[in-house]
């Protein structure tokens, strides 16, 4: 019904042109698109926006715009998105999901990708893109690269920002970590999605790494081994400690005593293979790898949104402010 009214206005236009009480003859216009408007269907449009998922009308107006080519549509809604895209980019998006993969050589990589709200966490495009940003980090040294792979003939950059423009929110691959190769073992473990380990080790096989994966998403150890604390870190708290004790009246050979064993105190609290293994909570993580013939080579740990400012909304002002109030 609506493709024939747009049909019968165009023919009444053309007609006015040449009605008697017309100041002057005017002939009416021919452009492509006036001669194509009639001829975009309701099946092209569905098919159009099932290929690229966009707004009914933006799928339509793309088709009238492309005179009814349905691949230069696609183009045109494409450069669209990519402005949409471009305003998003600056809201916070700090929800999304941590996604792990592993290729055939032995390397295990955690991708963090980010949206704005847990909604859109949870939908299948975005669940998909998460996916597909996992498999093809497996090939990537960085971010650049990543973002710069090839999926499907297009990057995943401009795959990126063509989900913002279907979806609506701001959408970001925020960072990758790596582990393994020939010759290490990786087990990777993801708490809710929310919680991202890869433990990587010399001996040992991938079920002992994603036990002390697990025990790594819940412990949050800051380093691996006390080899893995900065020096400079170390000598920090040997001070701490000296100044702590200086008043206690004690030799300095005791006092020195008092501070090395506060300080080994100190590294066997921040360092994972010192720590009390929580699955078990009968040994530390260090002896339960020297039970199963492993070291412990390094850990990469990543959570949704960490060290993102999230948004705090006021509620009460924002009711106001709908209502004129402010």
């Amino acid at each position: 019904m609506k493709t024939s009214t747009l049909a019968l206005f165009a023919l009444l236009s053309s007609a006015s042109a040449f009605a008697p009480n017309s100041p002057s003859f005017v002939r009416p216009s021919t452009s492509a698109t006036a001669l194509h408007m009639a001829d975009v269907s309701v099946a092209s449009i569905k098919e159009l926006r099932e290929a690229t998922g966009a707004g009914m009308m933006d799928c339509k107006k793309a088709l009238i715009e492309n005179d009814g080519d349905a691949e230069a549509a696609q183009d045109w809604l494409r450069e669209k998105g990519l402005a949409k895209a471009d305003k998003k980019a600056s809201r916070v998006a700090a929800e999304g999901k941590i996604v792990t993969a592993k290729g055939d050589d032995g390397k295990a990589v955690l991708v963090e990708v980010n949206c704005e709200t847990d909604f859109v966490a949870k939908d299948d495009s975005f669940l998909s893109f998460s996916e597909t940003v996992a498999n093809a980090a497996l090939s990537a040294d960085d971010m650049e690269g990543l973002m710069a792979s090839e999926v499907d003939g297009d990057s995943l950059e401009a795959t990126r920002q063509a989900l913002v423009a279907k979806i609506g929110e701001n959408i970001q691959v925020r960072r990758m970590a790596s582990r393994g190769g020939s010759g290490t073992t990786v087990g990777s473990y993801v708490h809710m999605n929310k919680i991202g380990v890869m433990v990587e080790l010399d001996g040992g096989d991938e079920e002992l790494a994603t036990d002390v994966a697990m025990h790594v998403a819940a412990m949050n150890p800051p380093y691996a081994t006390p080899d893995d604390v900065p020096a400079d870190d170390i000598e920090k708290e040997r001070s701490i400690l000296k100044a702590q004790v200086a008043d206690s009246g004690k030799p300095p050979e005791i006092v020195e005593k008092m501070v090395e064993g506060r300080l080994r105190k100190y590294l066997e609290e921040i360092c994972l293979v010192s720590q009390t293994f929580v699955k078990t909570n009968d040994k530390t993580v260090g002896e339960l790898l020297k039970q199963n013939g492993a070291t412990m080579k390094g850990f990469s740990r990543v959570a949704v949104g960490e060290g993102i400012e999230k948004k705090e909304d006021d509620f009460a002002a924002e009711v106001a402010k709908m209502a004129g109030q402010s």
